[in-house]
């Protein structure tokens, strides 16, 4: 199959000038379409033999080099159209050269969907909105891009469309194959609202299946966590980076929720003792967190640092950015090969603090904020160390069975 197409003048039209416009003739599958070009000519400059103005016509160059354009261009989209999968005809080269496009786009939609993001005060993040601005844009780039237009109909997206979109952000954008899944989960997300919004009937993500990579997050052990709380910082600027971290690390809450956190979050929980309240930033989840010594000890060498008192926080937090920047001197002063930032306090929390000493899934699943057991598992790494113990344990009761034997 291929596009066949054909210049001539047409001669039922001819104008006042006595010039007649050129049309372009394309067929797909023996159904044609005929276009007019735009361009006009007087009959003597035409030649029928190679379909194009004659060489010494006046303007010839110029005419000739748009015919030739136009000739790529659509056998640039026809090549386009046949490389997607999808299903199309002449019509569907005729509506984008005359820029037609009476269906609702899928960027269209997705902009509906960030919209109605906004509109759910609290039910999102400022850092979920930003991810899905982002997912927008770079959806827009890749329908620019391979389609050569401003949006695609959503009623059109079929695997062909999804498998091209996937092999587009691993060449142009060298993304990980887990940072490609959170880009279609994005997408198929907005495609269910145009399932609700009846545009579509089926979610085209239903044949096209996208693979979550394993990943290994990176963790302190104890043996690391020790080393950083127990070593000697002079510089001030590291020694306040540190202990935020190890406050993380005992208490597992992210970066944003310790940002935050102010005296209001302080509470007495059921055993009369300090805990920790709050919802957090990413899920609106609510934390209810015991404070450990080493937390409880933290907060209370911070507790009369001026900025804490001037804006209510109970830690003098920094960026984000500068707290990672910090972090990573402090693992170079420590010893610690690894690349530490506030994220691995959280995991650290979740294996070396809690799972490790045999605190029970179900109840760091809590503590962590997470709505499903299966996003704690993620964290769940079973460490060597616990391998180790429970080991020798097995071990001693085998040789204690042994010898009642």
């Amino acid at each position: 199959m291929r596009v066949i197409m054909h210049f001539y003048p047409r001669k039922s039209r001819l104008n006042d000038d006595g010039q007649l416009p050129i049309y372009v003739r394309f067929t797909v599958k023996s159904k044609r379409v005929d276009l007019s070009t735009g361009l006009f000519i007087q009959p003597k400059h035409w030649s029928e033999a190679k379909g194009r103005v004659k060489d010494r016509a006046p303007n010839a160059y110029t005419a000739n080099e748009r015919l030739d354009k136009l000739k790529t261009e659509i056998q640039d989209y026809y090549n386009q159209l046949r490389s997607s999968g999808e299903d199309f005809s002449v019509s569907t080269i005729k509506d984008y050269l005359l820029e037609v496009d009476n269906k609702t786009g899928v960027l269209e939609v997705f902009d509906y969907y960030l919209e109605s993001m906004v509109a759910k005060t609290g039910g999102y993040s400022k850092e979920t909105y930003k991810h899905y601005k982002s997912s927008r844009k770079r959806l827009a780039t890749f329908i620019k891009d391979h389609y050569k237009k401003n949006d695609y109909p959503v009623q059109t997206i079929k695997f062909g469309f999804l498998d091209a979109f996937d092999i587009y952000l691993k060449r142009k954008y060298k993304v990980h194959q887990n940072t490609a899944w959170n880009y279609h989960k994005h997408l198929r997300r907005v495609l269910n609202l145009a399932i609700s919004m009846e545009h579509i009937s089926i979610n085209p993500y239903k044949k096209y299946k996208v693979g979550l990579a394993p990943t290994q997050r990176e963790i302190l052990t104890s043996d690391e966590l020790d080393r950083l709380e127990q070593k000697k910082i002079q510089i001030k600027r590291l020694d306040i980076v540190r202990d935020i971290f190890v406050f993380a690390c005992y208490t597992g809450l992210s970066y944003s929720d310790i940002y935050k956190l102010n005296k209001s979050h302080l509470h007495k929980g059921i055993d009369k003792k300090d805990w920790i309240i709050i919802d957090r930033t990413k899920t609106s989840t609510r934390c209810r967190i015991p404070l450990l010594p080493k937390a409880k000890e933290l907060l209370d060498k911070y507790s009369k640092y001026p900025t804490n008192e001037n804006n209510g926080k109970l830690l003098p937090v920094l960026t984000n950015q500068k707290m990672n920047s910090y972090l990573k001197e402090l693992g170079d002063i420590c010893g610690i090969n690894k690349d530490i930032t506030m994220h691995i306090a959280r995991h650290t929390f979740a294996t070396s603090v809690t799972l490790a000493n045999g605190v029970p899934i179900e109840t760091v699943s809590k503590i962590l904020g997470h709505t499903s057991l299966k996003t704690t598992q993620i964290y769940a790494k079973v460490l060597d160390q616990k391998i180790s113990v429970d080991m020798d344990m097995l071990q001693t009761k085998l040789s204690e069975k042994k010898k009642a034997i």
